[in-house]
Parts: structure tokens; C-alpha cells; sequence
């Protein structure tokens, strides 16, 4: 029955995606966002501009339920799966709102993580809303100017506590993802009496905030610029300073590197279904093409060499998708509760795993399959350049290969070994 209810959505949201979300995509693309700093009189106003087709496709993944799906569980352990399912075909059409979406997934995973605290029940309710005029989505705010992956030593960030309870930050955040997001997480270091901080990862703690306050107007943060990228131009990545933002602290006190690992597994994961999507997406495309175009007094298809190349992909990238849906079924279990001390071990050794292989596979993969269109594969309207650029970011973003490499070490000494039998145990 779950199975036959799946299959139906899944149908229809394909449908969809042909019809309604795909043009959607390609409008985001040719419309980047844009930023204002001052207005004609020259008040500073800091506006970013999105397309409307940037905001209906927010209220599409409202009204899909691509991150409600995952927290109302209403087929138990699978709903985590059915999830990753619409993700992965909604990916490469998404005009790069895939992104926003793996940030807001991982946000609504920390506090759920976190008992759903009662202040965070009703962000938490529009994180996972299919109600479009509900959804919220969050950023992911950790990139200062001194390090990316290294926020132990990176992070400059102060936090200061008000009478009342709340904080304010004070810093500079160098990447932030979808600026236009209306919440976000964020890690600062809490000052004490005589305003000093501590350093390293033990200095961190984990902070809310609502990017607007309730008239709309920017919480005491300032839009320095939009950030010039190589690829996902279709969502505003800027560099924001926050001069006395209002904050909650969710983590204990220097426990905000600690309390994002769940956010961490999650936009892994995220990362994992883009790198698949992508690969899925270029080789589709390469194989209807081959069947179109002649060559040397035949089609692409009936020359050897050429369909070689494609079985290589292919292999790739089913393989991809294998361990892409072994991992989010682990996750389901562990989700559930119903996953064995195995099961969770096994969990935390593939996603970094995964993440490290399908980034680079992806952007390798991509860039074969662009060549298998010769020079037309060159030509931005076809498309096929928009998709290896959105591609090159994945072994970058959520972990660089070396980073990942570094994780799988703590998972083999947390382990204490204990993980790679039942790895192998599980490949045999």
C-alpha cells in the first residue's frame, strides 16, 4: 500500500515537474537575483530581488511537502526515502532552490534534534509547513572571512546577552547561502562579563534568528554585497554584517559545533541527491541525443566507442544512486528509532563517504557527458553549460574531499574499528 501510494505521487509530481516547475528553473537562471544598497534618496535599504519564479518555486516545495514529507513520517521509516525520491527528480530542475531547501531540512533536523524546544515549536511548525504562506526557509550562516570548513578557529562572531534573555551578534559572515531565507542558524561565541570569549571549537554555542523582525525590517544586519559565483547564480549568496542582530541560543553554551552534526548529515545528504540528480540529468539528456544525432553515416547510438563511454557513466551513476537510497534508508531507521547499533554505525560512515565520491564523481561525469554533445554542448541556451557549473560546487560545498577524508577517520576511531566489519559484512 505505501509502495502504490508513493508510486501515484510520484507520477503526478513528475507531471508537474514537466509542466509547471521545469520552465520555473530556467526563469530562475535567466533572472539572478539583484541588490540594492541605497534607495533614490539615499537611505540604505539593503534589498536583495528575487524573480517571481524564485518565490513560486518556494511556494511549489511548500505545497509538495519536500521537507514536510520527512517530518510528518506518515509512512514511518520510509518517509525519509519517499522524500529523497522528490528531491532528487525535483533537483536538476530547481533552479537552484534545491539549496535553500537542504538548509532548511538541516535546520528543522537541529531542532528536532534539540526536543523541539518551546520557544523553536512554531519556527519549527514553518520549516515544515505545506502551506505556502507558512513555509519559512532557513540559511545556514557559518562561513566567516577566516575559515569555511575550520569554524573551530574561524569564527569571530560575538555574542552578547541582553537582560531579557535573548542575544545580539556582532560579526562579519563571508558565504551566506539564499540570503533571502527567513530564518537561520548561526554559531557565535558568547562573551562573558568582561566582554572576553573563548577560542576554539569549545567557544562555539548554536544561535536562531529571524532575518526580518516583525515590520519586515532587516534584524540590525547590513548586506554588504552579492557574492560573484562560477555557478548557482540563481540564489542570492551575499556577505552580511551583523551589527547587534537579536539571537536565541539553542545549544548549551559551547556546545554549537556538537549540536550541527545532525544538520551536517542532512545537507550531506542533500549534497548526495544533487550529485546524483546532476549525473542522471547530463546522461539522459547525452543518450536521447545519441539516438537523434548522425555521425559518420550513422547515429551516435551505433557507434561502439561512443556507447562505451555512456555504459561508464551509467554504471557510475547507478551505483550513486544505490548507495544514495541505502543511506537515506539508514536514516529513516535511525529516525524511527528502529535502527540497530549497526545500522547507526554504518550511517555514519557512508555519508562522508558518499558525499566525498558523488561530488567528484558528479562534476567528472558532467563534464563527459557535455563533450558527448561536441560543441553544442558548449552553447549556454541549450542548457547543458547551467548544469556543469551547478555541478562543480558539489565536491565543495558541506566538506571539502580532504575535510571528508577526515571524517571518516573520527567515525573509524569513534568506532574504534568497530564500523569497517560491518561494512564489509554489508558490501559482501
Amino acid at each position: 500500500q505505501v509502495l502504490e501510494e508513493v508510486n501515484q505521487d510520484l507520477e503526478r509530481f513528475g507531471n508537474r515537474l514537466l509542466t509547471e516547475i521545469k520552465p520555473l528553473g530556467w526563469e530562475c537562471e535567466l533572472n539572478p537575483p539583484t541588490f540594492r544598497q541605497y534607495d533614490a534618496w539615499g537611505r540604505r535599504v539593503d534589498h536583495i530581488a528575487t524573480s517571481s519564479a524564485w518565490r513560486r518555486m518556494k511556494e511549489v516545495a511548500a505545497e509538495e511537502g519536500l521537507i514536510a514529507e520527512a517530518y510528518e513520517r506518515r509512512y514511518s521509516n520510509w518517509s525519509r526515502l519517499h522524500q529523497a525520491v522528490k528531491l532528487y527528480l525535483f533537483s536538476s530542475f530547481s533552479g537552484g532552490f534545491n539549496c535553500p531547501l537542504a538548509m532548511t531540512d538541516g535546520a528543522a533536523k537541529v531542532i528536532e534534534s534539540l526536543g523541539t524546544p518551546e520557544s523553536l515549536k512554531d519556527a519549527f511548525g514553518h520549516l515544515t509547513s505545506r502551506d505556502p504562506k507558512k513555509f519559512w526557509t532557513s540559511g545556514q550562516w557559518m562561513t566567516e572571512r577566516r575559515g569555511g570548513s575550520d569554524v573551530a578557529n574561524g569564527t569571530e562572531t560575538v555574542a552578547r546577552k541582553q537582560p531579557d534573555g535573548t542575544y545580539r551578534l556582532y560579526g562579519f559572515k563571508w558565504f551566506t547561502s539564499a540570503a533571502d531565507s527567513d530564518v537561520t542558524l548561526t554559531l557565535a561565541r558568547v562573551a562573558d562579563a568582561e566582554g572576553q570569549v573563548k577560542q576554539g571549537s569549545g567557544g562555539l554555542s548554536l544561535f536562531f534568528l529571524k532575518v526580518r523582525d516583525e515590520e519586515g525590517k532587516l534584524n540590525s544586519i547590513q548586506v554588504q554585497r552579492l557574492k560573484d559565483k562560477l555557478g548557482t547564480r540563481q540564489m542570492a549568496t551575499a556577505e552580511l554584517w551583523l551589527d547587534g542582530a537579536k539571537a536565541e541560543l539553542i545549544s548549551a553554551e559551547g556546545r554549537g559545533v556538537a549540536s550541527i552534526s545532525n544538520m551536517l548529515n542532512v545537507t550531506r545528504i542533500h549534497n548526495v541527491i544533487g550529485a546524483v540528480a546532476s549525473m542522471r540529468r547530463m546522461i539522459s539528456l547525452s543518450r536521447e541525443y545519441a539516438r537523434r544525432r548522425v555521425a559518420f553515416g550513422k547515429l551516435l547510438k551505433d557507434h561502439p566507442l561512443h556507447m562505451q563511454t555512456i555504459a561508464r557513466m551509467e554504471v557510475q551513476t547507478r551505483g550513486a544512486f544505490l548507495l544514495l537510497m541505502e543511506i537515506v534508508r539508514l536514516l529513516g531507521l535511525v529516525e524511527t528509532n528502529t535502527a540497530s547499533e549497526q545500522d547507526q554505525l554504518l550511517l555514519r560512515l557512508l555519508i562522508p563517504v558518499a558525499k566525498l565520491y558523488t561530488g567528484k564523481q558528479a562534476s567528472a561525469v558532467v563534464v563527459e557527458a557535455m563533450e558527448s554533445f561536441g560543441g553544442q554542448g558548449y552553447m549556454e541556451d541549450t542548457g547543458l553549460p547551467v548544469i556543469v557549473r551547478d555541478t562543480l560546487v558539489l565536491s565543495i560545498w558541506e566538506g571539502t574531499t580532504n575535510i571528508l577524508s577526515l571524517d571518516v577517520l573520527r567515525s573509524l576511531a569513534k568506532s574504534q574499528g568497530g564500523v569497517m566489519p560491518v561494512f564489509f559484512s554489508t558490501v559482501q
